[in-house]
């Protein structure tokens, strides 16, 4: 077998568009900082460096992202 002439993109875009999907569906979600701390709320902007996290009776959060080990969605509303 040759080797393809092409090359992988270096960059996707999924985290961009995966980011944006829940910020448009308001899903709840849960991030796991490089601390172990969890943090849960609902992502309500994204930046290239950052997440807000606005919670529910908290105050909102800024967290960037060099700081989460990994975020999922909590399967509320």
């Amino acid at each position: 077998m040759g080797k393809s002439k092409t090359r992988a993109p270096e960059q996707t875009f999924a985290e961009t568009q995966y980011l944006k999907a829940l910020v448009e569906s308001q899903a709840k979600i849960a991030i796991r900082l490089a601390s172990n701390e969890v943090i849960e709320g609902q992502l309500e902007f994204f930046d290239q460096g950052f997440l807000r996290v606005t919670r529910t009776g908290e105050p909102n959060l800024f967290v960037f992202k060099h700081d989460i080990k990994y975020l999922y969605e909590t399967g509320e509303k």
